[in-house]
């Protein structure tokens, strides 16, 4: 018992990492974004930027927003993620064992509604 229930905490702290993971992403993505301003602070660009920073991090803050709604509805629309979690579902065993039981369901509830017919 013991062992399964540390396995459930490796689980629910992994689950937790993966979710941490996702806003880590989001930090390190702006970040990224300033690394690459510096690099250019010694052009026109760079200049506007680092000088009114209390302009255009707040700017910068909201083209990121956008970006990200745009990429997400792009996505979206082409269905990437649904298939991601698709091709991942079906090499899960508990999702394929699910799936199966499923199916007999659904062949089980055919024969019951044929032989149902077949009496009447």
């Amino acid at each position: 018992m013991k062992l399964k229930t540390d396995r459930r905490t490796l689980i629910r702290w992994k689950i937790y990492i993966d979710r941490a993971k996702m806003y880590v992403g989001y930090i390190q993505f702006l970040m990224i974004a300033f690394v690459l301003l510096e690099a250019y602070k010694e052009t026109t660009l760079g200049r506007l930027v680092f000088d009114n920073m209390l302009l255009s991090v707040p700017v910068i803050f909201l083209v990121f927003i956008l970006l990200s709604l745009i990429i997400g509805r792009i996505d979206t629309l082409l269905g990437l993620r649904e298939e991601e979690l698709r091709n991942s579902s079906t090499s899960n065993p508990v999702m394929r064992e699910i799936l199966k039981h499923v199916t007999e369901i659904k062949r089980d509830l055919e024969e019951m509604k044929s032989n149902a017919v077949k009496l009447k």
